[in-house]
This record gives structure tokens, sequence and C-alpha cells, in this order.
């Protein structure tokens, strides 16, 4: 084995370790970040010429396809129905073949294929790529990933969930998204809303939920006019807490699916009627330390808020 290829293993292996401690402990912000990233470097060395490789063909294919796992994986974590996706345990086996893939020669335990060429993103890479073409667009910050594999079957309805049980001297609250505002509006394809509910430390603290696509676009504003369940009473909801909007949309000549500009909400906002909130630039900052705002113009993210209390 040369030096180069020994490193390379290395550094994967600490990776994939990495990503599925932070799995098992329920870090799950930071379990996809690392999935995504060894993803993109297993992918970009599959793809890489014969002479420019430490690794044959066949081996640059079984590379290819951890990756894919990766993100069946990752994907599996952003789900409402995580329950139904990849596995950590499956991905736990794939550890061994990583770290023997030079003498590895078995049929791959599962039937997945690898992903066709194309650019996968590690987190906070996204917005160096579309500089020149969004001037709006782009800033730096931590926060979460922005390029995501294409939607799960079924994705255009969304993953809405219905109201919780209402209990006695509780509080539920219904978010209706009404719209937004963005100078391009009309250029968007496939545009969708996800929701979510973060601590300080950018933890979920209730499922994620993905609006359906909008159901217009007209002028600089993209309509949606629908209601988000909120998935925790409001009492129970932890002190510094935010509910955090991520406006994505396809992009077809980059074949992934963006993060375009996100939104936030704090507890002290938590109140019947409608509200506007501002919008900023990606990659998302859940921790709220590096916001941007996307743009001067006056537009904004419209929600109407109502409150239910047994």
């Amino acid at each position: 084995m040369s030096e180069a290829a020994r490193s390379l293993l290395q550094r994967w292996g600490a990776s994939f370790r990495k990503g599925t401690d932070f799995d098992s402990w329920g870090q799950l912000v930071e379990a996809i970040d690392e999935y995504q990233i060894l993803a993109r470097h297993l992918q970009k060395e599959a793809q890489s010429q014969p002479n420019n490789s430490e690794f044959t063909e066949d081996q640059k294919k079984t590379l290819a396809k951890i990756a894919t796992c990766l993100e069946l994986r990752s994907a599996a974590l952003q789900s409402t129905q995580s329950q139904e996706g990849f596995k950590l345990e499956d991905l736990k086996k794939l550890e061994p073949i990583l770290k023997n893939i030079l003498s590895y020669n078995k049929e791959f335990p599962f039937d997945v294929q690898p992903v066709p060429p194309r650019k996968i993103l590690a987190p906070g890479e996204e917005e160096d790529l579309e500089f020149e073409e969004d001037e709006e667009e782009g800033g730096a910050g931590a926060g979460s990933p922005d390029a995501f594999p294409a939607r799960i079957p079924g994705a255009n309805e969304g993953t809405l969930l219905p109201r919780l049980p209402s209990e006695p001297g509780m509080t539920l609250l219904t978010i209706k998204i009404e719209k937004i505002g963005l100078k391009d509006a009309g250029q968007c394809i496939d545009p969708y809303i996800t929701v979510s509910v973060k601590d300080l430390n950018g933890i979920d603290l209730t499922p994620v939920q993905d609006t359906p696509v909008a159901s217009r676009k007209e002028d600089t504003y993209v309509h949606f006019n629908v209601d988000i369940e909120i998935q925790k009473h409001v009492e129970k909801l932890t002190k510094g807490a935010a509910i955090f909007f991520e406006f994505k949309h396809y992009k077809p000549k980059k074949r992934f699916t963006s993060t375009k500009c996100f939104a936030f909400m704090e507890m002290d906002e938590i109140k019947p009627g409608p509200i506007v909130i501002e919008l900023y630039k990606k990659p998302t900052d859940f921790k709220r330390k590096k916001l941007q705002l996307l743009t001067k113009k006056p537009l904004y993210l419209h929600l109407h808020q109502t409150l239910h209390k047994e």
C-alpha cells in the first residue's frame, strides 16, 4: 500500500467513525455534516482519472457505493420518516470494507448503485460555487448543509405532520406560511420550505417538516398558503429555541436542491396574528451567530400564527 493510499484510508476511516459516533449520540446535524463531507471525498476519488488515483476501477466502484450509502443515511436523518430509511447499524457494516478496500473482493452487502457523476458539495461550499450568478446570495457562516441529494419520491407533497393532541393548560402553535418575497421568485424551480425547531446549539427539538412545492409564483412572491403544525407544546420549548424556515429550490444545471435563504422566529415572537420576518443569506446558521441579511430590499417571509389552548 502506498503512503498516499494509507493516508487517505486513515482520514476516511476517522471521518466515518466520527459520523457514526455523532449519529449514535443523537447529534444529527453534526452526523449529516460528516456523512456529506465524506461522501463528497469518496465520490471525488471514485470519479478521478486512472492515472490520478491510488485505487483500481473496482475499488473506486466500491467507494462510490459507500458514498451512496452515506448519502442515503444523511437523507434518512433529514426525513421525518427516518425509521424507514438507511439504518445506522447497516452503515456501520461498511467501516471494515472501507478500511480494507485494497483487499476487499466480496459482493457489496447492499443493493445500491453509485450515484451518477455530479456535484457533491460539503456543507458551506455552495455559496462559492454560486457567487457569480447570484449576487445577493452566498455569504459565510457556520450552518447546516445547503446541498442535498434529490428529494425522496413523493416529496412534492411535502412531509407535513398533523396537529398534536391537546393537553389541558398547554398551547399548540399553527403557523400558516403565506408567501415569501424574492427578487427572482418566478425563476425558482420546485420551491419548498423546510421548517425545523432548534435549540441554541442547533439541535432539533421536533421532527423536521417540508412544505409541499409552492402553490404559485407571481412577480416577487412565491405563494405557499400552507399550515405547519409545530410538534411540541409552546410551554415545552426550551429557552432560546427558534423556529427556522429554509427556502429551497432545484437547480437543474447543477443537479441539486439548494438552500437559497432562511428566516427564523424566536420564542418572544410567538403571538397570534400576522408576522413578517427578515430573510438571511445561506448557509443556514442555526446557532444565530453570523447573520447576514439577504437583501436591503423590503422582501420578507409572511406568516400567520394561530395559538390553540385548552
